[in-house]
């Protein structure tokens, strides 16, 4: 468990209730992760949400033909990581890696889950709040693919 304080500090869970707050602290724990600590890989089954509180968290994929890993985006302080935890197939649509040492908070996706099936209003927030991050991501895959290509 993590302070519920701790957590309404960070905008992604503005308009969420002290209630909502209150369930999100108890199923959370903070993680110190060292220089290249790898979260998940990509195609992995994820079962938690990430809050960077300190750190930078790579989001990578990796490109078989050439055998290396690509970053796609790079995330600090307040961005939420895992996503793909919430959504099915539950499965990392990219891998993360700490490039430096990192501290987070890990939300259990499992338990997450289970409340929206009984709490449907936290569930529509918190997907609101998910597919916002995903429309940063991919407008900032985006912006990343224009500017490769005009090379």
């Amino acid at each position: 468990m993590v302070s519920p304080e701790l957590i309404r500090r960070f905008t992604f869970f503005s308009n969420f209730s002290l209630d909502q707050i209150v369930f999100l602290a108890k199923i959370a724990e903070e993680n110190i992760f060292q220089r290249d600590h790898y979260f998940n890989h990509e195609g992995e089954e994820l079962n938690t949400l990430y809050l960077i509180l300190e750190g930078e968290i790579s989001l990578i994929t990796r490109l078989p033909q050439k055998d290396r890993e690509v970053t796609i985006n790079t995330l600090g302080p307040g961005d939420i990581f895992g996503w793909s935890a919430l959504v099915p197939p539950y499965t990392a649509t990219a891998g993360a890696k700490a490039i430096i040492p990192s501290r987070v908070v890990a939300f259990d996706a499992t338990e997450l889950r289970k409340t929206f099936d009984e709490d449907c209003q936290f569930g529509y927030l918190m997907m609101i709040k998910i597919a916002q991050v995903i429309r940063d991501r991919l407008n900032s895959l985006r912006i990343e693919t224009l500017a490769y290509t005009t090379r």
